[in-house]
Order: C-alpha cells, then sequence, then structure tokens
C-alpha cells in the first residue's frame, strides 16, 4: 500500500513510534511517505520505499505566526495526488487530523479519495485538545476521521470524557522492538564506565517539560543515594533541566548525576541501568518506560493515565501516588537491597514487554490500512 505518515519530528514518544511505525512498514514492503516539517530524529536512513517530504513554510508580513496547518494541508494534497496515498495515518488530533481533514475536501475536488487514520497520543486530548479554544476542533477532526485509535485505556476514556464523541476509538498500544533491545542486552554491557561495581544506575528519558515532574526524579535519586551508593543519568531536553541542575547542585550531588541531553543511543545507556524513574503527572502511556522495561529495567513510577497498563506493581516495578517521593524511594529502595531481587524484576520487565513488541502490533495496524482500502473501493 501507499501510505502517508504525519507526525511531529521530535524526540517525544509519539514521533518516534510513528517513526518506527513507517520503518517497519516499509520492510514489509508498504511505500511509506512521511509528511512534516523536519526529518524525524529516528529516520536516519531514506529508502526506495520509505521517503521524507518537508513541509515548508514561508516568512509572510502579514502573519504574525506562520500558518502551519496551510502549509500542511497542501503538502499532503501534493503527495496524495503524486504518490497515489491510499491512507493518511497522522498522530495527533490537531493540528494533524485537522489538516488531514482539509486536505481531504480538496483532494475530493479533484475527484481523489485518501482515507485519513488519526492516533491519539494524550497531550492533544489531555493538555491542548482540552483548552475551550481548541475543543470544537478536536472534537471535530476526531468525528470526521475515518479510523480513530489511542494508545491507551486510560486515553480512550478520558478522550469520551472530554468530548462528544461519536467515532468508535480504537486501543492500539505504543509498541517497541524487541528484538533490538534483545540485540543490547546479548552485547556487552561496558557499565563499568559509568559506576563502580557497588554502585547502582538510576535513568530518566524525557522531554524534560514540567509534567514529567523531573525534580521529583532528583529528589528520589537523592533519598536512594542515602543508603545506597548510585549514579543517576539523565536524558533529554527541556524547559524544566535547569531547575534539575540547580537542584542537584543544592543537594550536593553533581559529582553523581550525568544530565546527557538528547540522544539516540538511548538503547545502550538503559543497558546499563538498574531502576528507570518516571514520576510523571501524566502518562498517555509511557513509551519511555516501555524501552526501559524491554531493555531489562525496573520500573519506578506514578499510577497515573496509561502507566499501570504498562508497569506492572510489584512485578515490572512499583506504582505510587503523584508527588509521593517518599514511597517511591522506598520502593526503588525494596527492589536494590538484594541482587536477586533486582534479577527478578529486571527478568520480569523484559518478558512483559513482549506483550507490546512489533510483531504483535503492526498487523494490528495493517488491517486497518487494509480495511480502508477495501472500504474505498
Amino acid at each position: 500500500m501507499n501510505i502517508g505518515i504525519v507526525c511531529y519530528p521530535t524526540f517525544g514518544g509519539s514521533g518516534v513510534v510513528a517513526t518506527q511505525l513507517g520503518i517497519a512498514l516499509a520492510d514489509k514492503g508498504h511505500n511509506v511517505h512521511f509528511i512534516t516539517y523536519n526529518q524525524p530524529v529516528r529516520l536516519d536512513f531514506i529508502s526506495h520505499n520509505l521517503h521524507f517530504h518537508q513541509v515548508l513554510l514561508e516568512e509572510y508580513p502579514l502573519f504574525q505566526y506562520q500558518p502551519y496547518e496551510l502549509a500542511l494541508s497542501s503538502k499532503m494534497v501534493e503527495v496524495v495526488e503524486k504518490y497515489q496515498l491510499e491512507v493518511l495515518h497522522v498522530h495527533y488530533a490537531i493540528p494533524h487530523a485537522y489538516a488531514a481533514f482539509m486536505a481531504k475536501q480538496m483532494l475530493k475536488e479533484k475527484g481523489l479519495g485518501v482515507k485519513v487514520v488519526t492516533t491519539l497520543h494524550g497531550t492533544d486530548i489531555t493538555l491542548v485538545g482540552s483548552h475551550p479554544t481548541y475543543k470544537p476542533a478536536v472534537e471535530f477532526s476526531i468525528n470526521n476521521s475515518d479510523v480513530v485509535t489511542a494508545v491507551s485505556n486510560s486515553l480512550k476514556e478520558t478522550t469520551t470524557k472530554l468530548f462528544n464523541i461519536t467515532k468508535e476509538i480504537k486501543v492500539i498500544y505504543n509498541f517497541i522492538d524487541t528484538q533490538k533491545y534483545d540485540k543490547a542486552h546479548k552485547e556487552e554491557c561496558k557499565r563499568f564506565s559509568l559506576a563502580k561495581p557497588h554502585e547502582r544506575i538510576f535513568t530518566h528519558v524525557s522531554n524534560f517539560r514540567p509534567v514529567k515532574r523531573v525534580e521529583d526524579v532528583v529528589r528520589i535519586f537523592h533519598e536512594v543515594r542515602k543508603e545506597i551508593p548510585s549514579k543517576l543519568l539523565m536524558i533529554g531536553e527541556g524547559p524544566e533541566r535547569a531547575k534539575a541542575e540547580k537542584l542537584v547542585k543544592e543537594l550536593n550531588i553533581s559529582e553523581d548525576v550525568f544530565f546527557l541531553g538528547n540522544s539516540t543511543e538511548v538503547t545502550k545507556i538503559l543497558c546499563y541501568t538498574d531502576i528507570f524513574l518516571l514520576p510523571s503527572q501524566t502518562e498517555s502511556f509511557g513509551l519511555a518506560a516501555l524501552e526501559a522495561m524491554a531493555a531489562g529495567t525496573a520500573v519506578i513510577s506514578t499510577n497515573t493515565g496509561g502507566l499501570p497498563e504498562v508497569n506492572i506493581d510489584g512485578v515490572t516495578g512499583y506504582l505510587s501516588d503523584l508527588g509521593d517521593i517518599q514511597d517511591m524511594a522506598k520502593n526503588a529502595l525494596s527492589i536494590l537491597k538484594e541482587d536477586k531481587i533486582l534479577a527478578t524484576f529486571k527478568q520480569h520487565a523484559r518478558a512483559h514487554t513482549k506483550k507490546f513488541s512489533l510483531e504483535n502490533i503492526l498487523p494490528v495496524y495493517e488491517g486497518i490500512y487494509t480495511s480502508c482500502y477495501k472500504s474505498k473501493v
């Protein structure tokens, strides 16, 4: 099939999932066309059936803010028409599903048709979409998509509570390529380059937005470090990084905390990790936690959003109430107190991720695309 994928080309979970989905589809022989303003960060190659089309924004004195939705809709029309796309799979209701509807209407005027599959990832619903300014547009975009999916049952429930949805929402979990992590697990893990044999390693990966509560990450680590020598790896960039760095200095733990910025080597970094910290205010799914678990890492997280669907309390890690730093530290210590206990949690974490493997999820998306194509002809 000829499939268009529209996403944000960033380090965030939605962009990562969309990119990996496109690559996997291309590997299966589909022609995949990414349509966005920059090449996605994990799209590190282009092949004969994997393409990238950049949405260019022109500078106009008339506009204080450049109208990305207009440029995106026009580019969708151009790519659909030129490459005979059958499906546009857009990640995020706004602006992507909204732009896709406009593109679909323009194509209709040309006697062409395309089906729109919209995947809801969270922020488009919980933060942006629920704002009164955008709520009508989000509701309209969802109800006028041909197929709508959500990455967790929690997100589906939230969407139906916030909006008047007439369209069925199918839950399709985010996925990971478990084979990639299996390969990394078998390779030599040179953790001695970061920590001494008796030290434990904690990791946090995010975009350092307020919702990620990175200061809680630092405080949890500080509590654990009082009892167990440890290191903390902070992966990512964002507006809260400066606050986290300031807190690290105030707590006098700078020698044990490493801010590594954005990285394409997350798989290798997680190989070193004993416990992954994710004390988020909310997570529609928790892809970062899933990636950590696939690398054989226990997870300490909050019990918000879709996290309980990913991190199984007492099995793959522990869940705590939002902001309960002491409980999260206590849970981490209970995992780390004996090597045998830590090994059991790590083993359970890796085993649980098989449920979210690419091999299981990819055919579900292919089935949706096929159903769209059949209904079109």
